[in-house]
């Protein structure tokens, strides 16, 4: 059965989910800056419209089959300035401790390296499952840090079991690159 052509419009909505994305960091940067210690409400809805667009333009991309280069490209970037910008103003706002800015830098500069060294190799490594719980628990544990007040332990524990689960899907990506160079 042959399938239907997408619009044009339709077909460039996940592309334009994530530059909506792309919008919304500095919109979020500047209610965190406006926030009360690290707490925000409207903070958080940004923080959260952002995770919601980020499942749904993917979502969008592969059910329509109209995946592009530049969203497996700008998806990710977004995604990344979204989390960044967030852990660096928690931290700040002492919100989220030192270590949670060497982690998160640290994984996304070895996703980066990863990038480089296997993209220039023919190797392409898919998001796999792992990867997308680590993205949906860390937005929900930021978010989370930003509904709640700094007494409250439980958010940081939704973040550092984020963290985990992310650590694991960085090693899986570590051994599906594996297995692709050795072929």
């Amino acid at each position: 059965m042959a399938t239907r052509a997408v619009p044009a419009p339709v077909a460039q909505l996940p592309n334009a989910l994530t530059l909506v994305r792309f919008a919304l960091v500095p919109l979020f940067v500047v209610l965190m800056l406006a926030s009360d210690g690290g707490h925000s409400w409207p903070a958080a809805i940004v923080f959260g419209v952002a995770g919601v667009t980020d499942q749904v333009d993917g979502w969008l991309a592969r059910r329509l089959h109209v995946e592009s280069r530049f969203g497996r490209v700008a998806d990710p970037l977004a995604d990344r300035l979204m989390i960044e910008a967030a852990v660096i103003l928690l931290y700040l706002a002492d919100r989220l401790p030192w270590p949670a800015l060497v982690i998160v830098f640290a994984r996304d500069a070895l996703l980066l390296l990863g990038l480089t060294l296997f993209s220039g190799r023919g190797i392409s490594v898919d998001v796999n499952l792992l990867g997308k719980v680590a993205t949906w628990v860390l937005y929900a544990s930021v978010g989370f840090v930003l509904v709640t007040h700094k007494q409250d332990d439980w958010p940081l524990w939704v973040f550092w079991t984020g963290v985990g689960v992310a650590v694991a899907a960085g090693g899986q990506y570590v051994y599906d690159s594996w297995k692709a160079l050795r072929r």
